[in-house]
């Protein structure tokens, strides 16, 4: 019996082994973590209070696009560039949408585009595009996040209207 004890108390220590996982470092768990995540997409996009109610994903997206490619014709609409530019039909606006809800518009500019002002156009679009509505930013993992996106924005002449 005495054996029989001793013989019980070493299965009972050694067995303990038997249960010892290796639990993975932080580090490690967060480099799995990270490696997981697509940064080139956002859980939700940008959107604007008439946006809202969409519930599907690429419909937010879309209204969300096409709401500011939208404001924005609207905003150079008033202005000079058709007359100053005639042959320019359309300009390119880098939008940058920051996690505090700021805005910021560039013009995209082929390095073949000599022909134009580029920083007339630039000084003309900064004074234009101010007073937009509240954008809510980019959620990615419920955090807001910066996002850049590129709008094709339609420049009408005057006579055309």
């Amino acid at each position: 019996m005495k054996y029989f004890f001793i013989f019980l108390i070493s299965i009972f220590f050694n067995s303990c082994q038997y249960f010892e996982k290796k639990v993975p470092s932080e580090k490690e768990l967060l480099q799995k973590e990270l490696k997981s995540i697509n940064w080139k997409e956002v859980d939700e996009y940008p959107t604007v209070a008439d946006c809202e109610t969409i519930n599907d994903k690429q419909q937010r997206q879309k209204c969300f696009f096409d709401v500011m490619s939208q404001l924005i014709q609207q905003k150079l609409d008033v202005d000079s560039l058709s007359i100053l530019y005639p042959d320019l039909d359309t300009i390119k606006v880098k939008v940058t949408i920051f996690p505090n809800s700021k805005m910021k518009f560039e013009p995209e500019f082929k390095k073949d585009s000599v022909k134009y002002n580029t920083t007339r156009i630039d000084s003309i679009l900064h004074a234009r595009l101010v007073d937009f509505p509240k954008v809510n930013p980019a959620i990615k993992r419920g955090l807001p996040v910066k996002t850049q996106f590129i709008l094709p924005v339609i420049i009408k002449a005057k006579n055309e209207k």
